[in-house]
């Protein structure tokens, strides 16, 4: 046996020896260090010993990061024509079609809300870039043309609640009148009475059990509830689709490809031209309308004229049947009047809607939106159908867009082949 006092005292010479011996060989030792060059600092940490092709990969992508791409440029695409990529891609494609179906019928209602606000965003838009262009900064722009949208709706509602007020104690005051009226049996409600019951209809509903009358009042108050929410997502959308407007649309344009993406720009421009000036302009004339109404039952003396010219306003939105619908309603409470001031309101919507279509629509929205009117009538009934009320307001600058397209691509490579 070898005594304590014989062995060795460690020294310099023996840490090296420890040093070589757990260190990794040298061509290994070499690669790892390469590799750290192309490892990212936040990413696998500690990085001491790597994989072999992992970390000639790691140098590769080092030499490929440059300070123009640091991410290195798109390596080649891949065979198309691989009957596993054909294979793939045509499996994939059933998929992914069948998956955004389902979620489009899933989503459906909260994707009408989010279209609505970018029809509205694009709608505003002219108005915040008419701002930029006169030197504002953007986010000034958007701020001035919200608050004015805000105004607007705050001042709407403002007009409307007072004389709802105002006006449905009126309508109790008068309710005996009317109920009088509902018995003698030559005037027109009471006619109307003898014709239809409607005295004993307003009986049976009001006679009815009072879980029904409670179910009724929670099932009204719940949709208030809904589309107050549903005007508010609405608003906040739009709010933020008009903010961030010019990336949205970069973004949409990049989606393109290079060689197709001007004539895009051009034709995409056009679009959005056609749609803002549209709504714009159908939201200045259905104040017109209102107006116009409002001062016509004013001198007549019809009842509820500011009830009836907000809901001219908010029904002339409505391409086609809006201003028909609003007409028939103010004729029959015209009625009330007298038959002569219901016949004279009946021609004043009629003239109306002669100087709405052949002077207002041509000098506020122009040209930009001129579709037949043929397509016009089908667009608003099918959008109606698919959509109700907002698939109507919409149909005719999407019925504009889809023409536009058809013109400018469609129909030229038809007539080239």
């Amino acid at each position: 046996m070898t005594s304590a006092k014989s062995r060795k005292a460690p020294g310099p010479e023996d840490a090296d020896d420890r040093s070589a011996a757990h260190s990794p060989a040298e061509p290994g030792n070499a690669v790892a260090k390469e590799a750290e060059k192309g490892h990212k600092e936040r990413i696998a940490q500690p990085h001491d010993e790597v994989d072999g092709p992992v970390a000639e990969a790691e140098i590769a992508a080092e030499e490929i990061s440059t300070p123009e791409a640091p991410l290195g440029e798109p390596g080649k695409p891949l065979n198309r024509r691989s009957p596993f990529f054909i294979g793939m891609t045509a499996a994939a494609g059933v998929a992914v079609t069948a998956g955004l179906v389902e979620l489009i019928l899933i989503a459906s209602d909260t994707l009408i809300l989010i279209g609505l606000a970018l029809f509205i965003a694009i709608g505003l838009e002219p108005a915040v870039s008419w701002l930029v262009r006169r030197g504002l900064p953007r986010w000034a722009g958007v701020t001035i043309v919200v608050i004015g949208l805000l105004i607007a709706i705050a001042g709407f509602f403002t007009a409307l609640i007072t004389p709802l007020v105002d006006q449905a104690t009126q309508f109790i005051d008068h309710t005996p009148q009317y109920l009088q009226q509902l018995k003698d049996h030559s005037s027109l409600l009471g006619k109307l009475n003898d014709r239809f019951n409607v005295q004993q209809r307003l009986q049976d509903m009001l006679s009815g059990s009072s879980s029904v009358l409670t179910q009724g009042v929670l099932g009204a108050g719940k949709a208030i509830l809904g589309t107050l929410g549903d005007l508010l997502v609405v608003l906040v959308l739009s709010i933020y689709f008009l903010a961030d407007f010019p990336r949205i649309r970069g973004t949409f344009y990049r989606m393109i490809p290079g060689s197709r993406r001007p004539r895009a720009i051009l034709i995409g421009d056009e679009i959005f031209a056609k749609v803002g000036s549209y709504v714009l302009g159908n939201v200045i004339i259905s104040v017109i309308a209102g107006l116009a109404t409002f001062i016509w039952l004013t001198v007549f003396g019809v009842p509820y004229a500011i009830l009836l010219a907000i809901l001219v306003a908010v029904l002339d939105l409505i391409p086609v049947v809006g201003s028909t619908a609003a007409g028939i309603i103010v004729s029959l409470t015209a009625l009330t009047i007298s038959l002569p001031v219901c016949l004279a309101t009946i021609g004043f919507f009629v003239v109306y809607r002669f100087v709405e279509d052949y002077l207002l629509l041509p000098k506020i929205i122009g040209r930009t939106v001129k579709i037949p009117a043929l397509v016009t009538v089908v667009a608003v009934l099918l959008g109606g159908v698919l959509l109700g009320v907002i698939g109507a307001i919409v149909a005719i600058p999407i019925a504009a867009a889809v023409l536009l397209i058809l013109r400018e691509v469609a129909f030229k490579r038809l007539d080239e082949t």
